[in-house]
């Protein structure tokens, strides 16, 4: 799958955000491009937990579907969808794994376990995963 990409700022906010809705999970979809050496994330969509869990999470269908619009208005791919762990570590769950329908989605878990929070991003296919290289990024710092 090549590289995934994710620019500092957007990493810290989404470990922002998902301190501020502890002890839920906090969950949302991720958007970007994608070519032959990889995908960069260019925007993060911060979708409310409609069951309000600490364990699991289920988005919005709505909050969904005006995430995919702002996607298509912005000329963004949808890359895959990303949630919190707040007790546990940063790999997907047997719940994320049988729910996790697209194969071709990226999705990454960040865990809020211990003192420094842990981001990685996933490829989960016929009830396997995978790990991808997620790789955080500055204007300082590329590879």
């Amino acid at each position: 799958m090549g590289i995934i990409r994710v620019d500092y700022r957007i990493y810290d906010e989404i470990v922002k955000y998902a301190k501020e809705h502890l002890p839920e999970e906090a969950c949302g979809l991720i958007a970007g491009t994608e070519d032959e050496n990889g995908r960069l994330i260019k925007k993060v969509y911060y979708l409310e937990n409609i069951d309000h869990a600490t364990d699991h999470f289920t988005l919005d269908p709505k909050d969904q579907m005006t995430a995919i619009k702002d996607m298509r208005a912005n000329g963004l791919k949808p890359l895959g969808n990303w949630h919190s762990h707040p007790e546990s570590p940063s790999r997907p769950s047997d719940e994320d794994v049988k729910l996790a329908f697209d194969s071709s989605a990226s999705y990454l878990i960040l865990s809020l376990m211990a003192e420094n929070p842990v981001l990685n991003a996933f490829h989960i296919a016929e009830g396997e995963w995978s790990k991808e290289d997620l790789r955080i990024t500055s204007e300082d710092y590329y590879f």
